[in-house]
């Protein structure tokens, strides 16, 4: 019986990885990215192009501005295929726990860029004429160490 137990241990210490001296991993957490997918109505892209340089570029400033946010940026997807958006709208967040701020903060701070929150709403309502937004995407980057 002792004997089957050491045999049964000494392939539990065999079967087990092996840990290296450094065990740490080779990568970090790093920034989080949120990608906005626009679909522009045809003959509309100049139009949204237009709102993005004003009033989504107020709106991403202020959020800069508040430490909300550490970027923003605009891509315009060359070409694309039938059902895929035409911009992403790219805003960098310092990491996940942005996205876990209060209701009420949140609110506090559209209504603080955008005057009202039901004003907000019909602007967000108005511009379903010049396009649709396809979803959006939460990226993790990644840093190598």
């Amino acid at each position: 019986m002792k004997i089957a137990i050491a045999a049964f241990g000494a392939v539990a210490l065999l079967s087990t990885p092996v840990m290296a001296a450094d065990d740490t991993p080779d990568f970090d957490k790093g920034p989080v990215w949120e990608i906005g997918q626009i679909k522009t109505v045809d003959g509309h892209f100049d139009d949204y192009m237009k709102w993005l340089s004003t009033e989504w570029k107020a709106q991403e400033e202020a959020l800069k501005k508040a430490g909300r946010i550490l970027d923003y940026k605009v891509f315009v997807v060359t070409d694309p295929r039938n059902g895929e958006p035409d911009i992403l709208l790219a805003t960098l967040y310092k990491g996940a726990a942005e996205f876990d701020r209060p209701t009420a903060d949140e609110y506090a701070m559209q209504a603080k860029i955008s005057g009202s929150i039901p004003k907000a709403d019909q602007e967000q309502a108005a511009r379903s004429s010049i396009r649709t937004v396809q979803g959006t995407v939460l990226l993790r980057e990644i840093t190598l160490k």
